[in-house]
C-alpha cells in the first residue's frame, strides 16, 4: 500500500550551486549529501523543516541514471527553463517573498490571488520555475468568476 510521496528528484545543472540555492536562499534543511560507491553518483536531498517525509534529491542529468543523449536533452530543457519542478507552500507569502528576494530569489511573478491561495512563481539556479503558493483558507474558491475553464 503506498502511504505517500517520500522523494521527488529535481535535476540541476550544477549540486554545489543548488545546495546553497535550496538551503541558503530557500531555508531548505540539508538532509543528505554522500557519495554512492566508490566513484558513484552524489546523493544530495534537502527538505523542509516541518515536511521530514518529504525529500527533493538534487540530481544532475547523467551517470548512471540515463545515456548521455537523454542527459543532454534534460540538461537543455532545464537550462530554457521548460520544467517546472512543483509548488511549495508557505503561511506568509508576502513576507516570504520578500525574505527570498532579499537572498537573491529571482521572481518571475508577483503574488497574485488565485482560486487556490495567492502565488508567486520564481525559479531557481539551474532555471526551473516554482509556483510559491500560500493557499486559500478553506480552499478552492469556485464562487467568484478566475476567467478559468472551470468556471464556465
Amino acid at each position: 500500500m503506498i502511504k505517500g510521496l517520500g522523494i521527488s528528484t529535481v535535476w540541476v545543472l550544477d549540486q554545489d550551486r543548488a545546495k546553497e540555492f535550496y538551503t541558503e536562499k530557500l531555508g531548505l534543511e540539508l538532509r543528505a549529501d554522500m557519495t554512492l560507491g566508490e566513484g558513484g553518483m552524489r546523493w544530495l536531498t534537502v527538505g523542509a523543516k516541518d515536511q521530514p517525509e518529504l525529500q527533493l534529491t538534487l540530481m544532475v542529468p547523467g551517470g548512471a541514471v540515463m545515456d548521455e543523449e537523454s542527459a543532454q536533452a534534460v540538461r537543455t530543457l532545464v537550462a530554457k527553463g521548460m520544467l517546472g519542478a512543483g509548488s511549495l507552500t508557505t503561511d506568509d507569502i508576502h513576507g516570504d517573498c520578500a525574505k527570498f528576494k532579499a537572498r537573491g530569489v529571482e521572481f518571475v511573478q508577483e503574488p497574485q490571488e488565485r482560486p487556490y491561495g495567492t502565488e508567486a512563481v520564481f525559479r531557481d539556479d539551474s532555471g526551473h520555475w516554482f509556483s510559491f503558493t500560500q493557499p486559500r483558507a478553506g480552499g478552492l474558491d469556485v464562487d467568484q468568476d478566475w476567467g478559468c475553464a472551470a468556471n464556465d
